[in-house]
């Protein structure tokens, strides 16, 4: 990981992560260990669902984006961590052969009042598909220590 502290942050910033394609045998390797629903893990089931075919697990694309992003230099040593997300929204789905590309922008920035140790980044998130349709949106707080000295 990169050391990036809270002052290398800037309002306006958009780090943008590679993509990732999603395989059917990926889609319902992870759903079978963390959400086993059915249009995740049959697709003759999945047929019948409102989706009309097999989907990725929202989780699943949010996992994995995220880790797109921290591999694209979002977060780094610096990190404490976040506190939570405060809107997460999957916007379409996601089936087998999509390929994601995340971005994320730096859209606010403020000091902890009570640790000022700290800084609190606030990320907006987006999730493309291959046709540049928005699957996923997201905006969470990221806690990152403030540079020593």
């Amino acid at each position: 990981m990169i050391q990036r502290y809270y002052e290398d942050y800037t309002v306006g910033e958009v780090v943008r992560g590679l993509g990732y394609t999603f395989s059917e045998a990926a889609i319902v390797t992870w759903a079978l260990e963390y959400d086993p629903q059915p249009f995740h893990l049959d697709r003759e089931a999945a047929a019948q669902s409102p989706y009309g075919g097999l989907i990725a697990s929202g989780w699943q694309v949010g996992s994995i984006s995220f880790r797109l992003l921290v591999q694209a230099g979002l977060l780094g040593e610096a990190s404490l961590g976040s506190p939570g997300i405060d809107e997460l929204r999957w916007r379409l789905p996601v089936r087998p052969g999509d390929t994601i590309r995340p971005e994320a922008e730096v859209l606010e920035m403020r000091v902890s009042s009570s640790k000022p140790d700290r800084g609190l980044v606030t990320i907006g998130t987006r999730v493309r598909n291959q046709k540049d349709e928005v699957v996923l949106t997201m905006r969470a707080v990221q806690l990152v220590r403030r540079r020593p000295g």
